[in-house]
């Protein structure tokens, strides 16, 4: 919902240390790995309840995410780099409830289960939408610098985030944290399908 007004503002302030890891020959797709390495290595902390640890290193993960965009686009963007990006965040972002249910299954496995549900919806609407955008020739003027068309909704990557930090600072919450978000990721979904069904309808390339 937010991350277009936040985008030009997360992208001044990586842009230095971005052109430092560009001089010291560091590829933007050795970032996007090490940051997913550091998103397993908290998903395994949220499983021991190392709560502060896993805070950690969510926004390590998190900030690297941003980085290796920045440092791509210094560079050469490919295909590849855009393909593994969105893939291993897709993936992170389902494990990391994952570790909650694992650390405390009696009272958080259905509430993630619910949680990782809703986000299926919501990322297999927004990589389908993305796919016909693409066939189309669409672009989205709100994300001009992302590797696919980036459809927003109620619930994007600020908020997901927001709702993994909550999840650390109060882990007794999680259930009711993931019941809530799963609902607003409901809607996002919703409002996906009705924009695709929408601009779509008329079957002209």
């Amino acid at each position: 919902m937010i991350d277009a007004a936040l985008l030009p503002i997360v992208k001044r302030a990586i842009d230095r240390p971005a052109r430092v890891l560009v001089a010291r020959g560091i590829s933007a797709d050795q970032i996007t790995v090490l940051g997913f390495g550091i998103g397993l290595v908290g998903v395994m902390a949220v499983w021991l309840g190392l709560f502060g640890l896993a805070l950690v290193c969510l926004v390590l993960n998190r900030l690297a995410d941003g980085l290796d965009g920045a440092v791509a686009r210094l560079t050469h963007p490919t295909d590849r780099g855009a393909f593994l990006d969105i893939a291993l965040d897709f993936m992170f972002y389902g494990l990391f409830p994952l570790g909650f249910a694992l650390h405390d299954p009696a009272n958080n496995a259905l509430p993630a289960a619910v949680l990782i549900s809703s986000f299926i919806g919501t990322g297999s609407s927004f990589l389908a939408f993305s796919i016909i955008a693409e066939k189309r020739g669409i672009t989205s003027e709100d994300y001009p610098t992302k590797g696919i068309y980036y459809l927003g909704g109620l619930t994007e990557g600020t908020e997901t985030i927001a709702l993994f930090v909550a999840m650390c600072l109060f882990p007794v919450a999680f259930p009711w944290l993931a019941y809530t978000f799963a609902a607003l990721c409901t809607i996002t979904t919703v409002t996906r399908w009705l924009a695709g069904w929408r601009m779509f309808g008329s079957g002209v390339l």
